[in-house]
C-alpha cells in the first residue's frame, strides 16, 4: 500500500525526526509514503492574513501534483499542513467559484486540480485504517507502566470533526494503549500551544505552554502528533518552569517516535538524540 506524502516544511528542517519516525513507522507497518514531487510550502496560517486566494492556491498546487501521481489519498504529517490541505478539498467541494478561481490560478501553471484526491492526517491514517492491532502486530518493546499524557493541539481535529471528536479525541490514545502504555486523563489535549504566538509575543506563549506542562504531573512523557505543538512543549519548558515556581523537565516525543521504540527501530530512525527533553528516563523505563 502506498500513500501520496506531503512532508511540509517543518519537516525537512526543525521536525526532522518526525518525518523520519514518520516513514520508519509507515515502512515498519507494511505501507510506503512517497512524496508529491516538487511539492511547495503549504502556506499555514500566515498565508491567509496576507491573501484568502493565495493560501488556497498553495496548497491546491500540491493536491494537484498529488493527483498526477495517480493516488487516492495524500497524507499529511504537520496538522498545519493538514488544515491547509483539506481545507482546500473542502472548499472545491462546496464551492464552485472557488474552483474556478484555483482553475485560473493553477492553469496558469499548467496544472489541474481536479477534487478526486483524498486529504488525511497521519494519526487518522494509522488509527483507522490501519488500525491498533496492525500496531500491535508489529510491536516488539512492550510499553507497559509507561505512563503518557496525549497532546493533540488544537489543528489537529478542529474545525474539520472528520476522524476523531474535536474537544475530546481517542485516536492517539487508543494507539498508545494498544501498545501498552498508560494513557493519563488530560483534559487540555485540544486546547492550543500558542503556535507561533512565542516568537511574536513570547509572554502569551509562553504562558500557554505552561498551563499545558502544568497539566502534566504524574506522567513520564508527552506524545503529539503536531510538529510546532512538540517544538513549543520541548523547547520552553525552562521559561514554563519559571513562570509556575516549579521545575518542569518533561520528554515530548512524537507519536511515531514513540511507536519507533515499541517496534524496536533503529536509533538513526526514532532520532530521539533530537529532542531537547532527554527521552533517557523512558529508555530506562523500558529497559
Amino acid at each position: 500500500m502506498k500513500y501520496a506524502y506531503y512532508p511540509g516544511c517543518s519537516l525537512e528542517t526543525s521536525a526532522k525526526e518526525y518525518d523520519v519516525s514518520a516513514r520508519a513507522v509507515f515502512r515498519a507497518l507494511g505501507t510506503e509514503l512517497v512524496d508529491i514531487p516538487d511539492w511547495n510550502c503549504c502556506g499555514s496560517s500566515p498565508a491567509g492574513a496576507v491573501d484568502y486566494l493565495l493560501s488556497l492556491a498553495l496548497p491546491a498546487r500540491n493536491l494537484a501534483l498529488a493527483e498526477q501521481m495517480g493516488m487516492d489519498v495524500v497524507v499529511a504529517t504537520c496538522s498545519a499542513c493538514y488544515l491547509s490541505l483539506y481545507q482546500v478539498e473542502q472548499h472545491c467541494r462546496r464551492d464552485a467559484s472557488v474552483r474556478a478561481q484555483l482553475s485560473e490560478v493553477l492553469g496558469a501553471a499548467g496544472l489541474e486540480y481536479k477534487g478526486k484526491v483524498r486529504v488525511r492526517h497521519m494519526l487518522d491514517v494509522v488509527a483507522n485504517e490501519l488500525g491498533p492491532e496492525a500496531v500491535k502486530a508489529q510491536q516488539k518493546r512492550d510499553l507497559k507502566g509507561l505512563k503518557v499524557v496525549p497532546y493533540y493541539g488544537c489543528q489537529t481535529v478542529r474545525p474539520y470533526m472528520t476522524y476523531d471528536a474535536p474537544d475530546l479525541p481517542m485516536s492517539m490514545d487508543r494507539l498508545l494503549e494498544a501498545m501498552g502504555a498508560e494513557v493519563l486523563p488530560y483534559s487540555l489535549k485540544t486546547r492550543c500551544c500558542g503556535g507561533i504566538l512565542i516568537t511574536t509575543a513570547k509572554d502569551v506563549g509562553v504562558k500557554l505552554v505552561s498551563d499545558l506542562l502544568a497539566a502534566t504531573a504524574g506522567a513520564d512523557c508527552v506524545v503529539t502528533v503536531c510538529p510546532l505543538c512538540q517544538m513549543n512543549l520541548d523547547a520552553y519548558q525552562a521559561e514554563a518552569s519559571r513562570l509556575l515556581g516549579r521545575q518542569v523537565n518533561i520528554p515530548v516525543l512524537y507519536l511515531t517516535q514513540l511507536m519507533g521504540l515499541a517496534f524496536d527501530l533503529p536509533e538513526d530512525e526514532t532520532m530521539l538524540y533530537k529532542n531537547i527533553v532527554s527521552p533517557r528516563p523512558i529508555l530506562d523505563k523500558l529497559g
